[in-house]
Formats: structure tokens, C-alpha cells, sequence
């Protein structure tokens, strides 16, 4: 017995990284995964992967989500696939970093479209599908740079947009609770996914510095973040609403 066991899970970001890890977490625990990416051969990857593992999981991509037509669209078709929907995990961002002098209006409408719209769209049609349900779960992937500053790399716009999602959250779950919706936010810190590897490459210096606020001096695993995520999901977490959960290794208690 999964602790999801027959949940209808909404996974947006599962081309790689967190989301991929996540869908697999997801699936073990029972739980049938629809999972939406904008790159169609990563996604087909991790549909795979779920498969193989024995996981239940649908692959919709490419999907755009700044779009809220296309936000629209995933929600209706994970509704279809399995009858209904009972998680949404806004895993998917895009961002853009840079110092404040040389940070571009497009730059910064561009994080805020790619880090806050995309959750809010989602979640906005995916309501009415939850309160059909008799409530359910919203994860909101936030971040430590809602939380506090960052000198590298330079994050103005990540950082407004993280506030934004930890705010959001909370509202949310105040409007949910009456229609039985929990709404909860996971700010990690810096992650070790392939992405951020490769952009990092040999630079010791930059992981040095990214790493130093932590208190454990290392990068998270994604699966270190996604337990977390699923433990929220289920039922297991049924008391916990309106909360920001730091998983960032001791970076925002000093």
C-alpha cells in the first residue's frame, strides 16, 4: 500500500531534475502521474522511466505554461486521462539571473511570467476540479530566495517571484480550507540537478559560493527534496496548511 495510492497527481516540469524525480516518488507511493513538460523527448524519458519502475504515468508535452490557455489545457487533460485530480505539484519555472544594472525589463518580466504566472495558472484551473473532488493538495515549488537575499548568483527577480509564490500560497490556503484544499509551499535551497551541473561545470569558485550560506556546506539531492513534496501530498500531512517549508540546509537560519 502507497501512501497516494489511487490519487490523480498533476506534475508540471518532468522533462528532468526535480519534476523527473518526483514523478517517480509519485508512483512508488501509488499515485497516477500526468506529467507536463515544454521539451517532448525529456518527458517521453521520464514516462519512461515511471513505466519501468512499474508507476502509472501520462506524458503531455510540449506544453507551454506561460500560456494560460495551454495551463488550461494540462488541467483538462489530466482531468480526462484519469476521471479527476487530486494533487497539483507547481514544480516548473524558468528564470533569468543578473545584477540589478544589467537586468532588463524582458529579463525581469520574463522570471516573474516563467516563476509566478506558471503557478498561479495552473492552480486557478485546477481549483474548480479540486473542489469537485471534495478538496485536495497544492505544492507550490518555491525557493530560499523568498526568503532571504542571494549574492550569487544575483537574483532580484528570482527573489521577487519566490516572495510572491510563498505569499500566494498562503492566501490560497486560506480560500481553500472551506472547500477542503490544503496549499503548501517547499523553498529549497541549491539543488544538484543535471541542469545546474552542467551550467556550473569545473567552476569550484561558484559552488563554493553557493554552497556557503548553507550550514551542511553541500548541494541538496532532488531526492532530498521531493520525500518532502510527497509526505505533503498525502494524507499523512492532512493538518499542515499555509506553511513555507526550508529545505536548505540550514542556509536561512543565520
Amino acid at each position: 500500500m502507497g501512501t497516494l495510492d489511487g490519487k490523480v497527481v498533476l506534475i508540471t516540469g518532468t522533462g528532468g531534475g526535480l519534476g523527473r524525480v518526483a514523478s517517480l516518488a509519485f508512483a512508488r507511493e501509488g499515485a497516477k502521474v500526468v506529467g507536463a513538460d515544454i521539451q517532448i523527448e525529456a518527458n517521453n524519458e521520464t514516462v519512461e522511466l515511471v513505466r519501468r519502475a512499474g508507476g502509472e504515468m501520462t506524458g503531455i508535452a510540449p506544453i507551454d505554461l506561460t500560456d494560460p490557455e495551454q495551463a488550461r489545457k494540462i488541467v483538462e487533460n489530466t482531468v480526462a486521462a484519469y476521471g479527476g485530480l487530486d494533487v497539483v505539484y507547481n514544480n516548473a519555472a524558468s528564470l533569468r539571473f543578473g545584477p540589478m544594472p544589467d537586468f532588463s525589463v524582458e529579463d525581469w518580466r520574463a522570471t516573474i511570467t516563467g516563476e509566478l504566472d506558471i503557478p498561479f495558472f495552473v492552480s486557478k484551473f485546477a481549483w474548480p476540479h479540486l473542489v469537485r473532488r471534495g478538496g485536495g493538495v497544492i505544492i507550490n515549488a518555491a525557493s530560499m530566495a523568498g526568503m532571504i537575499a542571494g549574492e550569487v548568483p544575483p537574483m532580484v527577480a528570482h527573489a521577487a517571484a519566490n516572495a510572491g509564490i510563498i505569499g500566494m500560497t498562503r492566501q490560497l490556503a486560506l480560500e481553500g480550507a472551506r472547500d477542503g484544499i490544503r496549499v503548501v509551499a517547499v523553498s529549497p535551497g541549491p539543488i544538484l540537478t543535471p541542469a545546474s551541473d552542467r551550467d556550473l561545470g569545473d567552476n569550484q569558485a561558484a559552488r563554493a559560493a553557493i554552497t556557503g550560506k548553507t550550514l551542511v556546506k553541500r548541494f541538496a539531492q532532488p531526492e532530498e527534496i521531493v520525500e518532502l513534496v510527497v509526505f505533503l501530498a498525502s494524507d499523512r500531512a492532512a493538518y499542515i496548511t499555509g506553511a513555507n517549508y526550508p529545505v536548505d540546509g540550514g542556509a536561512t537560519a543565520w
